[in-house]
Formats: C-alpha cells, structure tokens, sequence
C-alpha cells in the first residue's frame, strides 16, 4: 500500500497575484544525496485546494542576508588545503549566483574562543592614547581571510564585535571570565587564578572615564586600520554575549554599564566614524536587558538594531512587537558538538524558522571551517560549515552547508519573507524583488509526501523524498 501522505497547499500572494509563473527551479537535499535537481510540474488556472491552505497574504521582514563568521581556525584550517580547493571554497560560499552566496558576515575584534590563541590589538598596560595599538595578528589570517572573500563578494558586508577588551581594562587582567574545568588537558586552560573570577550581572570591564575613553579609540583604530586594508566594518556590537562568564574571552556588563559606554563613549566615536551600533550579541531571553539600553536617552539615539543568539532568540518576539522598526539579526547559530550529523541539521532548520518568523532580517551561521573534530584553543568542539581532514588535505561541505544554500542562494538581498497560517507550518517563504517567490520546506517524515502548492493561478504538485530539504523557486 502507497503510505505517501498527500498535503494539499494554497499559497495566495496578494502583493503578487497578478503574475503568471512560468517556471519551476526545485533542489532536493538528503542525508546521503545533497543539492539534487527535481523536476517540477507547474499547471496554471488551477483551481483552488482547500483542504489545507496556507495563505501568504502579508508581506513582513525585509531580508538583509546570509553569512558566517571569519574565525582565525577556519583561515589555518583552509590553508591546509590546496590553493585550487581553498579558492573554489570561496567561490562556493561567496560568489553570487553560484553557490551559497552570502553577503554579510561577522567577524571578532580581537581574540574570538576560535581565535589560534588570546591577544588584543593593545595588551600594553595604561596606554590610553593606544599607541601600542596594531592589527599585525590579524594580518596573518583575519586579513586574508576576508580579502579572499572580497575576490568573489567585493561588497561583502561585515560587522564585528569583541569577546573581550585587551586584559588590562578588565579588573582581573585577564581575557578570561572563569577557570577552566579541572578535567580539561592542560592544554586548553586558561590559567586564571580562582580569586579573580567574575559573574554574570557584573561588570568586569573597569568603569572609569579614562578606560571608556581608551575602549572607545581601540573600537576607532579597529575600524580605521582595516579600512587601510580595503575593509570596511560597517556595523559595531559593543560585546558578544555580555551575561556570559567563559573560560575563553569574554567580558561580563550590566546593562547600565554598557549603557554609560554606549551613550557617552562608543556612540560618539563611532558616530563621528559614520559606523553603526547595535546593541548585543544579546544570549540571554530577558527583554529588560535590551529595553533599558533603547530606552536609555543617551545610549538609546546610536542603536540601530539588537543581535541575538542562543537563548537570546526568546526575547525576539516580545522586542520586535515593541520596537518593529528596529533592525534583527541573528548572529551566531548554535555551533553544535563537532559531529556535523543529520540530527542536528534538522535542529538547525528549527532555529531558521524560529528567527525568520520572529522578524530577524539576517542569519548568519558560525564556523566557515574547521579542522575535523572541530577543537577550539579552550578545549570546545562545534560545528563548521566545512570540514578539513588535515591527514589527506582534503574537505567535506557538511549538512548545514547545503541548508544554508537552501535558503541563501535564492532569497535575494531585499526579498520580503511572506507570512503563512494554516495546519502546515514546516516552511518559509519569500517574494524576491525580481517577482520571483521562493519556498523553502522540509519533509520530516519517513515517507514520501506529496504537496500541492498554489501560488495564485499556477499549481505545483509534487512529491517530496523521505527526511529531506526542498526549495521550489517559481518565477
């Protein structure tokens, strides 16, 4: 007996229900067959199915992009392989139309938990005026790392943020918030002294005027020297994951104490260096935290939008129904255990939806590439968009790779994501600015199934493979 679970979809676009579609483009993914071509039947004057309908009759999000972030382990990991691999990499993941196509990425002030090690820009202490202030570290592979993005994306668009400030800001001089796990090999630990751990709600940065200033000119010289190297840093968040207390650079805040660097330090420089501010990365779900930074009369006039990660991602909708106008980001997904299973591609598929139908505009995975294991200089293994095999020099694009091109290499810059109700829910959807609507749905189940999307007059029905990712672009 045929167990295909048949689903019937109406789509209804009203921004677009004049359109005739012509054409159907549909990839497939599975576990063991990536990035498959199907064919699409597409009837038009269709009539309407009515047993379930999904109805994408408001327009909501105006999407901004995709991206990654540049660590320093995914330069080191790539350069173990060939220049001809690396460089088809980077034509993979930045060169429009081709693969995944991002177009904004993130990238650490400093030091990063997927740094090679700890260093700043300036760790000599008292120097104010930052006159010991230099990039050189990154000259050797953040530099490069974008440069060779910017070969297939010259207008790639970045924003940074800083794990921690150099140490001799913070009152424990120390890039480090806490001890490393007894069990962890030496290798990976820290070396902080026990009595100078910090905790969340605290601020471990050094709240006085003259460190507000020196932080402030170190965000300066940041911008200012890599727009020397062709790089230009459009957007600033002033500390990732300011509540979490790591035995990698971190740098815990109160709300009040990054409200007093914002509003009377960080805005003005930056304002003065025509660079945004958002406020984040923001890992936590308690939406007071962010409302007393953007309702703060100072801080408040220089944020342009809020970044969220991890849990963070639970005060999306509560701050995007209060601040609709204010800019989303989703700035890390969350980095898995190095595994780069199945399993935890499909969670990853529930975070994209989760942050799309909660109003962000961006989404911007985390590790480009990793080394196979996916270690970190602290002893923590994730995920990675690309594997390396430094044995036999040679890569692997995992599952969240093509999940990623599922949903980037169609939705163009200036698409509107297209809100849907209905009983099917396992799908996003957007209108591209050239007309065009992308759909992108996952068949979780064991079984083929069969669905019927209607998009005004034009019919598809089609019959999805078992445990895949499918997107439908009609045009």
């Amino acid at each position: 007996m045929n167990l295909t679970t048949i689903v019937s979809i109406l789509l209804i676009i009203s921004l677009n229900s004049e359109a005739q579609y012509k054409k159907v483009e549909w990839v497939s993914t599975t576990e063991n067959m990536p990035w498959v071509s199907e064919k699409g039947n597409l009837t038009n004057n269709s009539p309407a199915l009515s047993d379930v309908e999904i109805v994408l009759n408001k327009s909501l999000q105006t999407i901004e992009g995709f991206g990654a972030c540049f660590n320093e382990l995914g330069w080191t990991s790539l350069n173990i392989l060939s220049e001809k691999d690396r460089d088809f990499i980077f034509k993979e993941l930045f060169k429009p139309g081709f693969g995944a196509g991002f177009n904004i990425c993130r990238m650490p002030v400093g030091a990063n938990d997927f740094s090679r090690d700890w260093y700043s820009y300036d760790e000599t202490e008292g120097d104010f005026e930052m006159k010991s202030f230099n990039i050189g570290n990154d000259l050797q592979t953040l530099v490069p790392f974008v440069k060779e993005a910017q070969k297939y994306k010259p207008d790639l668009k970045l924003w940074a943020s800083p794990w921690s400030p150099p140490s001799w800001m913070k009152w424990n001089k120390h890039y480090a918030c806490r001890v490393s796990e007894p069990s962890l090999n030496d290798k990976f630990k820290n070396g902080l002294d026990p009595q100078k751990q910090g905790k969340e709600g605290t601020n471990m940065f050094i709240q006085k005027d003259e460190y507000f200033k020196a932080y402030s000119l170190y965000f300066a010289r940041f911008i200012e020297d890599y727009r020397k190297q062709g790089i230009n840093i459009s957007t600033i968040m002033p500390q990732n994951e300011f509540n979490s207390c790591q035995i990698f650079p971190s740098c815990t805040w109160t709300a009040s104490g990054l409200a007093e660097f914002i509003g009377n330090y960080l805005g003005p420089r930056m304002k003065k260096q025509k660079v945004e501010i958002m406020f984040g990365t923001m890992e936590r779900p308690a939406e007071a935290l962010a409302d007393s930074i953007l309702l703060d009369i100072k801080a408040g006039q220089y944020i342009t939008g809020i970044g969220f990660q991890w849990a963070g991602k639970d005060a999306i909708a509560g701050l995007h129904k209060r601040y609709p106008r204010l800019k989303l980001y989703q700035t890390e997904q969350e980095c898995g255990d190095g595994k780069n299973d199945w399993q935890y591609c499909n969670y990853a598929w529930g975070l994209m939806k989760h942050y799309f139908n909660n109003g962000v505009s961006s989404y911007m995975y985390w590790n480009i590439s990793l080394e196979k294991g996916g270690f970190s200089r602290w002893g923590w293994q994730q995920n990675s968009l690309i594997t390396v095999d430094p044995q036999s020099k040679t890569y692997h694009l995992n599952h969240e790779y093509y999940l990623m091109k599922h949903v980037s290499h169609f939705v163009q810059t200036g698409a509107k994501m297209i809100s849907l109700s209905g009983s099917f829910k396992n799908m996003l959807a957007f209108l591209n600015p050239d007309k065009s609507v992308v759909i992108i749905l996952q068949n979780e189940t064991n079984e083929p199934k069969k669905i019927n999307i209607k998009i005004g007059d034009s019919l598809i029905s089609s019959t999805y493979k078992p445990n895949s990712f499918n997107t439908i672009m009609v045009y």
